[in-house]
């Protein structure tokens, strides 16, 4: 079918089945008219994927991937500018949509936007002009609130090159009394277009999405966004220059309209890692990461200002968790640089230090009524509402924190080499105001002893004979803090076994004096994150299954990041193998351990049974049996020994049966290295 053709039938069944609600610019419909707008949408809705299915039947070899780049049929003769000026009155009419005060339109408004989009990606026609046109519709909207009249000067309008001016006139119409409806509801639209196209894996789709949201994004001034979003802004002043919705909006529902989608959007966005890895063309300063890196302090400052009524609790909440994911994520996707680090760690203490200062070792409440693992549960204690999503904070925000500090202090830039304090035999004042503020390294190493200080007893730093024992107590404490959240689990733990370690002899060596004004930061970090005492307490918190193991490793979602821990982990086992046959786990943990017990279905077979009082047995956690357990030196070697030959024997027959995922060679060299180690002992 040609362009012509798509394109008028798509004007022609906008055109005739919207003009009621869209020539008379109505906001607030009478019930009578919402159910019968609401009827005509779900039948546009329903054509326009029937068109789609139709056109999957009829496709040929000609993919809608190879083709949607412009190609025309050789019979069209419509031109350039009058298919983007009819593309402009479809987005048009339905952007308008998003200003009528009915949940119910705007979701149908958007999903007819969203099905466009499917239907342009299957025709191989004008997608792009369709993207763009719904950036500089959100453009548009956000310029007439902010400057309350004309919205003529926007940039961003002549390269969409429109013979006829008309179409654009009506888009400027539509949306000169744009809200922040209309700006919540196209970002709306533009993520679940990208959901599509990560779904559909059209990498190069993505790419002419990402410059036309780079583009938008830059065009945006976010500055001028402040006084929308300031705490302190006058309620009769936010309600003036809100005046084009028709009522009054308070800050707590603009911020809730607005900032929650952008939240959204902005985190599917930096969600590109999978695929920047798959396609190599995502990069750490691709503008759109650099754009949302910048925008960080800003949204904290609008998301969690001083005034903590001007959101909701429940808003409140929320927020935080979206703030610290976007941030992790952008973390993990890009090199931070040195001056972005030591920001975010002044942002966390801000806006988060009540969940860096909560203690690690606090009971975890139960799920109550929520979903199974749902961060976000409530519980009650003793009468009174215990709400576990300050544990999921705290895990977030303490994840993050030793992300950026950790970062800062390995980090070796040029600015950083001929700072004295990278010597890593330097000692640090516990005293904050002793130390050289001589770079943001240095800060880093302050913030991260004041808070191994804020989450340790004092004593532990004064009696070396207890040194271990406590050592050992905090890392299954800190450990246990991310059971429950197994995608948060392997991050902090891959982030932990880079952490610089020293080697066996030289923790042989150590007997430290009690030290009132110095303590070395390096040591400390060492001893509480032991790589080698951390995997054994790990594999004890698993109670030695392997089945657990190879279900993490099997994993669509975590099954990468258990592989790396696993690789690293053996790695520094192998390096320091005396430290990992000498440990044994000290009784003054035995009681604490919180065995992780593996989710798995049993198959109906003869050992069902057997297999079902095992595990009854294995995981009742009482006193008693975990002191056999532990209770003689060398077990823990022998546990853990047991549990990765168990598990290198799993990993062979799935990848020798080509039933595993992926190449496990990688780790099952690692493994074979582990298991002539132990032949050797």
């Amino acid at each position: 079918m040609s362009v012509l053709s798509e394109h008028s039938r798509l004007c022609r069944l906008i055109n005739d089945s919207l003009r009621p609600y869209t020539e008379s610019y109505l906001v607030f419909l009478k019930k009578e008219e919402e159910k019968r707008l609401l009827i005509s949408l779900s039948q546009i809705f329903k054509e326009i994927q029937l068109w789609i299915r139709d056109m999957d039947r009829d496709s040929n070899s000609e993919t809608a991937e190879e083709s949607f780049s412009g190609a025309k049929c050789g019979g069209c003769s419509m031109s350039n500018s009058e298919e983007n000026c009819c593309m402009t009155r479809i987005v048009a009419e339905l952007i308008g949509l998003l200003r009528v005060k009915s949940q119910y339109i705007q979701h149908l408004s958007g999903n007819i936007l969203g099905v466009i989009s499917e239907f342009l990606v299957a025709s191989g026609s004008d997608w792009d002009i369709f993207i763009q046109l719904l950036c500089v519709s959100m453009e548009l909207a956000i310029m007439n609130i902010l400057s309350n009249s004309s919205v003529s000067s926007v940039v961003g309008l002549g390269h969409l090159n429109c013979g006829s001016s008309s179409s654009f006139v009506l888009l400027r119409c539509r949306l000169k009394k744009g809200n922040w409806s209309v700006v919540a509801g196209t970002i709306r639209v533009l993520r679940n277009i990208l959901k599509y196209l990560k779904q559909e894996h059209e990498d190069e789709l993505v790419e002419v999405y990402l410059e036309s949201i780079s583009s938008s994004l830059s065009k945006i001034p976010w500055c001028q966004l402040d006084k929308f979003f300031d705490p302190s802004i006058d309620t009769n002043e936010g309600s003036r220059l809100d005046a084009s919705n028709l009522r009054c909006i308070s800050v707590e529902e603009r911020k809730i309209i607005f900032l929650g989608n952008l939240l959204q959007f902005l985190s599917s966005l930096v969600e590109l890692s999978n695929f920047s890895e798959a396609s190599g063309t995502l990069q750490s300063k691709h503008p759109i990461i650099v754009k949302v890196i910048n925008l960080i302090p800003r949204l904290l400052s609008w998301c969690l200002g001083k005034d903590e009524n001007s959101v909701n609790h429940c808003m409140t909440l929320y927020f935080r968790h979206k703030l610290l994911v976007l941030m992790i994520r952008l973390s993990f996707l890009a090199h931070l640089e040195c001056s972005v680090l030591a920001a975010w760690l002044q942002l966390l203490h801000i806006y988060f230090e009540e969940s860096l200062q909560q203690p690690i070792n606090q009971p975890e409440f139960g799920q109550g009524d929520c979903l199974d693992s749902s961060p976000f549960s409530v519980s009650v204690s003793g009468g009174k509402f215990s709400c576990t999503y300050s544990r999921h904070l705290q895990r977030l925000a303490v994840l993050l924190f030793l992300r950026c500090s950790l970062s800062l202090i390995t980090l070796r830039g040029d600015g950083e080499k001929k700072c004295l304090c990278t010597n890593e035999n330097s000692r640090l004042p516990i005293d904050s105001n002793l130390a050289p503020a001589c770079c943001n390294r240095n800060k880093a190493l302050l913030d991260l002893y004041g808070w191994f200080q804020g989450q340790m007893s004092t004593y532990m730093l004064v009696d070396h004979k207890m040194h271990t024992e406590k050592y050992i107590s905090f890392a299954l404490s800190f450990l246990q803090l991310y059971l429950h959240e197994d995608d948060l689990l392997f991050k902090v733990l891959i982030q932990l076994v880079r952490v610089p370690f020293s080697a066996e002899q030289q923790f042989c060596k150590q007997k430290l004096k009690a030290q009132d004004s110095q303590e070395d930061i390096f040591f400390l970090l060492s001893s509480l994150f032991n790589p080698i005492h951390l995997f054994h307490l790990f594999l004890s918190e698993l109670h030695y299954d392997h089945q657990v193991l190879l279900d993490y490793l099997i994993s669509k979602d975590i099954g990468s990041s258990c592989a790396e821990y696993l690789l690293r982990s053996l790695r520094a086992v192998c390096d320091s193998w005396s430290s990992f046959v000498e440990f044994s786990m000290p009784e003054i943990v035995v009681d604490k351990s919180s065995f992780k017990k593996r989710k798995v279905v049993y198959e109906h077979n003869s050992n069902f049974q057997t297999s079902l009082s095992s595990i009854e047995r294995e995981y009742k956690g009482d006193v008693e049996y975990n002191c056999r357990l532990y209770g003689t030196r060398g077990q823990s070697f022998n546990e853990s020994r047991n549990c990765l030959l168990s598990l290198k024997t799993s990993v062979e027959n799935l990848h020798r049966k080509k039933l595993f995922p992926y190449n496990p060679e990688v780790l099952l060299k690692r493994l074979t290295r582990f298991q002539e180690l132990c032949l050797n002992h």
